[in-house]
């Protein structure tokens, strides 16, 4: 017999076939988080006292013309805080010149107003109020 002639399968003289390609994972790029430590060290280190201004109470405060200087907006953080250790939710807030109804849940002011235009004004749903003389 002359083996030119004869037909002989690839796989029966040890040809190999190639493997499906083996698809590599991605390597992405990682990006160190930080730490339970770390998070915890900086929220240590963060004053708890830093007041969110709403929207709402923003364009009250420029449509009333109302300036409260960067000392009262802490005192302001701080009474807040010291609030809502006492279970307060809802707090009125008078200064000199204005009126704010602040979020002690969440440290937020709700809204703002002049004192004069306080002064005819009845709140509801306050369950605090704090005053502070500047």
């Amino acid at each position: 017999m002359d083996t030119n002639k004869m037909f002989i399968p690839p796989n029966a003289i040890g040809i190999q076939r190639t493997p499906y390609p083996v698809k590599q994972p991605k390597i992405l790029a990682t990006t160190t988080k930080p730490s339970f430590k770390e998070h915890f060290k900086a929220a240590i280190a963060k004053p708890n006292c830093e007041l969110t201004v709403s929207k709402h109470a923003k364009l009250r405060l420029m449509q009333r013309n109302i300036h409260i200087t960067q000392n009262d907006w802490e005192v302001i953080g701080e009474k807040i805080k010291e609030a809502k250790q006492m279970g307060v939710k809802e707090s009125l807030v008078l200064l000199n010149n204005a009126a704010l109804i602040v979020s002690a849940k969440n440290q937020t002011v709700i809204t703002a107003m002049d004192r004069n235009e306080a002064s005819s004004q009845i709140f509801t749903n306050i369950d605090g109020t704090i005053i502070i003389d500047s």
